[in-house]
C-alpha cells in the first residue's frame, strides 16, 4: 500500500487539510455533552452554577452581575449548543469535501496509472492475467483502495480521536468511569482479533471469486453468437452459477464472522451504560461531592461515543484489509514491468527489409517443440511474400515476431537490417501495418476506426483507403456513411465486412510493412480478387506479407513461403513451388482440382 500513496502527493494539501477537520469536527462534537451537562445540573436540577468554573464563566460573559434564571440559563446553553453544532457541521463538511477531493484525484491518477501499465504490457503478461482479472483490479479494486483511503482521512481521525477525546472528558467527570472502560476494551480487542485473524485471508480468496466470474460474463458476452449457435446457453448458465455461488460461499463466511462483532459490541456497549449508571446512582446515593445527574448523563453519552468509535475502528479494520488485498492486486499490475521493453534505435528503409536469421520460438511457459525452429528468411522492399502452410505450423507465430508482440527465443529478427530489439517500439510498430486474424473494432464511427491507422489522416484519405479495400460501397450504403456507429467489437457488421474496415485501417497508414494474417477469410473469391488488384496498384512500392490458406489468394504473389513443422522448407513463386515442393501441390490439388478452380 505504501508505493500506491505516491499518487496522493499532487493532492498533499487536501490531505492534510482533511484531518485537521475532522478533528475539529470531533471536538465540537464532545463538547454536546458536556454542554448537555449544564443544562441538566443548573437549568433544571437548579444546582448553584458558580461550584462550576466554566458553566460559571459562561454565564457570566450574559449577567456579569448574576441575577439569572434557571429558563435563562437553559436558554444559553441550548444555543451555545446549537452554535456548537453548526460549527462542527461547517468543519464536516469541509472535511468531507477535501477528503472526496484528495482521494478521488487518487483514484483517477492511480487507475490511469494502472491502464497506462495495462497498455504497456506485452501480450504473454496480459494473457497471463486474464482479461477479467484486469477489469477486476482496474474497477473493484482500485474502488476498495479509494474507499480505504478516503476513510483514512476521515474515520481514521474520527474514530481514534472520538475514542481518546471520549475517554478524557469522561475521567473529567469522574475517574471511576474509566474502570468502566478499562474492563469493556480488552473484551472488545480479543473479539476484533479472533474475528480479523480468520476473515482478513478471505478478503483476497473473495476478489479472486470476483474475477472468476467477471471473465465468465466477458467470455460469453462476447462468444454470444456461438453460445446460441450451440445452444450451450444452460451449460454457461451453469458454469457462471457456479462461479457466482462460490463468490457467494465465500461472501457468506466473511459476513458470518464479521456478524459476530456487532453483537457483542452492543452487549458490552449497553453493560457499560449500566455501569456508568450504577456507579454514579451509588455515588448520589452516598453524597459523594461532584457527582450529579447531568453528569451521569454526559458520562453515558460519553460512553456510548467511546465503545462505537471502537466499533468503528473495527469496521475499518475490515476495510483496511480488504484494500490491503485489494492494493497487493493493483500493485501486483503497477509493478510488473513490460518484458518487451524497445531500445533507442531507427533505420532508413533498406533493400531488405524483414530477415530472420535462425530465429526459433516457444511461446512462454509453453513446453515441448518450438512452434519455429532455425527460421532463416529474406524479404525485399517492395516484395510480396505469401506464407502458407498447414494449421499451426506457424505462420501467425512468425509474422508476430516482426512488430516484438513476442520476442524470438533465439536468433535475430531484423527490419531495415536492425535488429527488432534495438528499434524504439513506437518507431517500428509505426512502420508496420497488421491486419489480424480477427477484426478488432471500436465502438466508434466507421471513419473513426479506421482513422485509428493514422489518427491525422483526413476525410479524402479515409475514403480513399477504403475504396481500397473494397469497404467504400458498403460504408456508403449506410445510412449515416463514413458517420455510422459501429456497434462493440463490430457487432452491427458482417465478418467480410469487418474485414474489409480492419484493412481500409491498416491502409490509412501508409506503412512501410504490411501484413495480412489470413485476413481475407471472409472475403468471396471476386472481392478478394479486386482487393489485391487495387492493393498490387497502391502498395507497389511497400512490403507486403500475405498468410492465406487459400492458393488463389497467393498464387501471384512473388514469392510464397511454404511453412512445415515450424520451419520454412521452400521460398519460391507459385510455378516453381509447383515443380519443386510437394506439400505446395498437395495443397494445391485439394483446393484447386477438387472445386477450387471451379471457384476462382
Amino acid at each position: 500500500m505504501g508505493k500506491l500513496f505516491r499518487y496522493l502527493r499532487p493532492y498533499w494539501l487536501y490531505a492534510v487539510v482533511s484531518p485537521l477537520l475532522m478533528i475539529l469536527e470531533v471536538t465540537a462534537d464532545l463538547c454536546l455533552p458536556y454542554l448537555m451537562s449544564f443544562i441538566v445540573n443548573y437549568g433544571i436540577i437548579g444546582a448553584d452554577v458558580t461550584e462550576h468554573r466554566v458553566a460559571s464563566a459562561i454565564i457570566g460573559i450574559f449577567f456579569p452581575n448574576g441575577g439569572c434564571s434557571s429558563f435563562q440559563m437553559i436558554l444559553i446553553f441550548g444555543v451555545l449548543m446549537l452554535l456548537v453544532v453548526l460549527i462542527g457541521g461547517c468543519f464536516g463538511t469541509l472535511c468531507a469535501y477535501t477528503a472526496a477531493r484528495a482521494s478521488q484525484g487518487f483514484g483517477h491518477d492511480l487507475r490511469r496509472a494502472a491502464y497506462a501499465r495495462v497498455m504497456s504490457l506485452s501480450i504473454e503478461q496480459a494473457d497471463r492475467f486474464t482479461t477479467g482479472s484486469l477489469v477486476t483490479r482496474m474497477t473493484n479494486d482500485i474502488a476498495m483502495i479509494v474507499e480505504f483511503m478516503e476513510m483514512i482521512l476521515r474515520m481514521f481521525v474520527r474514530a481514534p480521536f472520538f475514542m481518546i477525546g471520549g475517554t478524557i472528558f469522561l475521567l473529567t467527570l469522574d475517574v471511576k468511569f474509566g474502570v468502566v472502560l478499562l474492563a469493556s476494551i480488552p473484551v472488545l480487542a480479543l473479539t476484533l482479533g479472533l474475528v480479523l485473524s480468520r476473515a482478513v485471508p478471505l478478503f483476497g480468496t473473495v476478489q479472486k471469486r470476483l474475477d472468476r466470474v467477471n471473465c465468465v460474463v466477458q467470455e460469453n458476452v462476447s462468444g454470444a453468437r456461438v453460445v446460441k449457435a450451440y445452444v450451450r446457453e444452460d451449460y454457461e448458465c451453469e458454469r457462471f452459477r457456479d462461479a457466482n455461488g462460490q463468490l457467494r460461499d465465500v461472501n457468506y463466511r466473511v459476513h458470518r464472522l464479521m456478524a459476530i462483532i456487532h453483537p457483542v459490541m452492543i452487549v458490552v456497549q449497553n453493560f457499560a451504560v449500566i455501569a456508568v449508571i450504577l456507579l454514579g446512582g451509588n455515588s448520589i446515593r452516598d453524597g459523594i461531592s461532584g457527582m450529579s445527574t447531568g453528569n451521569i448523563m454526559a458520562a453515558v453519552t460519553y460512553t456510548v461515543q467511546v465503545v462505537s468509535s471502537i466499533m468503528m475502528i473495527t469496521m475499518m479494520f475490515q476495510s483496511v484489509s480488504r484494500a490491503l488485498a485489494s492494493a497487493a492486486r493493483v500493485r501486483e499490475v503497477i509493478d510488473c514491468e513490460p518484458v518487451i521493453e524497445g531500445g533507442t534505435g531507427d533505420a532508413a528503409p533498406a533493400d531488405v527489409a524483414i530477415a530472420f536469421r535462425n530465429v526459433s520460438f516457444r511461446y512462454p511457459g509453453a513446453v515441448g517443440e518450438p512452434v519455429l525452429h532455425d527460421v532463416n528468411l529474406e524479404i525485399k522492399r517492395g516484395e510480396t511474400l505469401a506464407i502458407v502452410g498447414a494449421t499451426g505450423s506457424g505462420k501467425s507465430s512468425l509474422v508476430r515476431l516482426i512488430p516484438r508482440f513476442y520476442d524470438a527465443t533465439s536468433g535475430e529478427v531484423l527490419v531495415n537490417g536492425l535488429s527488432v530489439r534495438e528499434y524504439d517500439l513506437t518507431k517500428l510498430r509505426q512502420k508496420i501495418g497488421f491486419v489480424m486474424q480477427k477484426s478488432e473494432l471500436f465502438s466508434d464511427t466507421v471513419a473513426n476506426n479506421i482513422r485509428w491507422g493514422r489518427k491525422d489522416a483526413g476525410d479524402d484519405e479515409i475514403r480513399a483507403a477504403a475504396e481500397t479495400a473494397q469497404a467504400d460501397e458498403f460504408i456508403s450504403g449506410f445510412a449515416d456513411g463514413y458517420d455510422t456507429f459501429v456497434a462493440e467489437k463490430g457487432a452491427s457488421l458482417s465478418g467480410g465486412q469487418k474485414q474489409r474496415v480492419s484493412i481500409a485501417r491498416a491502409l490509412a497508414r501508409r506503412p512501410e510493412i504490411l501484413i495480412f494474417d489470413d485476413a481475407t477469410s471472409a472475403l468471396d473469391l471476386a472481392t478478394e480478387a479486386k482487393l489485391r488488384k487495387a492493393l498490387n496498384k497502391e502498395m507497389k512500392d511497400r512490403t507486403v506479407i500475405l498468410i492465406a490458406q487459400r492458393i488463389a489468394s497467393v498464387r501471384d504473389a512473388d514469392r510464397i513461403a511454404v511453412i512445415e513443422d515450424g520451419t520454412v522448407r521452400h521460398c519460391a513463386p507459385h510455378d516453381v513451388l509447383m515443380q519443386t515442393c510437394e506439400a505446395y501441390r498437395e495443397i494445391y490439388a485439394s483446393q484447386m482440382e477438387r472445386g477450387g478452380a471451379a471457384n476462382e
